[in-house]
C-alpha cells in the first residue's frame, strides 16, 4: 500500500502548478538550450551543453517526484474541520513561556511548510510536541539553542 501525503488544498494546488510550470514551461526551454549548445561544436568541452543536461536531469527528477507526491497525495479540506484539539491543519497560537512573544503557525504537509510564512511542517519537533493538546496547555520542545516551552492561546480551523 502506498503512504499517502497529508496536505492542504493550496499546498497540493502549488504542487501542481510548478509541475505545469516544469513540463510545459522549463522542459521545452531546457530541451531547446541543448540542441543551441549542440549547435556550437564539440560536445565533450561544451559547458553550456554540460549545464543544460544537469539542468534537464535535475528538471526530470524533480517532475518525477512531484508527480510521486501529487499521486499520494491526501488532501484535507481544514475549512471544514472542528475542534478544541490540536491536529493537521490547525492554526494555533502560541505564547513563548520565557518572552511571553506571540506567535501563529499552520500546521501542514512536509512539502508545504514555510516557517517565515507561519506554516510548520507536521514532522518538525514543535508541531509533532503540540499535536493533540487544547488552550491551555503547555509543550516543550529541544531547540538547538536550548529547551523552550510554549502555551496554547488559541486552536482553530480555517
Amino acid at each position: 500500500m502506498t503512504e499517502r501525503v497529508p496536505m492542504t488544498k493550496p499546498g497540493y494546488e502549488r504542487l501542481e502548478e510548478e509541475l505545469r510550470r516544469r513540463k510545459g514551461v522549463d522542459r521545452p526551454a531546457i530541451v531547446k538550450a541543448i540542441a543551441t549548445a549542440r549547435e556550437h561544436g564539440d560536445l565533450s568541452e561544451n559547458a553550456e551543453y554540460s549545464a543544460a543536461r544537469e539542468q534537464q536531469s535535475f528538471n526530470e527528477g524533480r517532475i518525477k517526484e512531484l508527480e510521486s507526491k501529487i499521486g499520494r497525495a491526501e488532501i484535507i479540506d481544514v475549512a471544514s474541520m472542528t475542534g478544541s484539539n490540536i491536529k493537521f491543519g490547525a492554526t494555533v497560537n502560541l505564547i513563548d513561556v520565557d518572552s511571553e512573544e506571540k506567535i501563529t503557525y499552520q500546521i501542514v504537509g512536509d512539502d508545504e511548510s514555510d516557517i517565515k510564512k507561519g506554516l510548520l511542517s507536521i514532522s518538525a519537533p514543535l508541531a509533532r510536541a503540540l499535536i493533540g493538546k487544547t488552550v491551555g496547555d503547555t509543550v516543550e520542545v529541544f531547540t538547538p539553542k536550548g529547551t523552550k516551552g510554549y502555551e496554547v492561546d488559541k486552536v482553530s480551523f480555517r
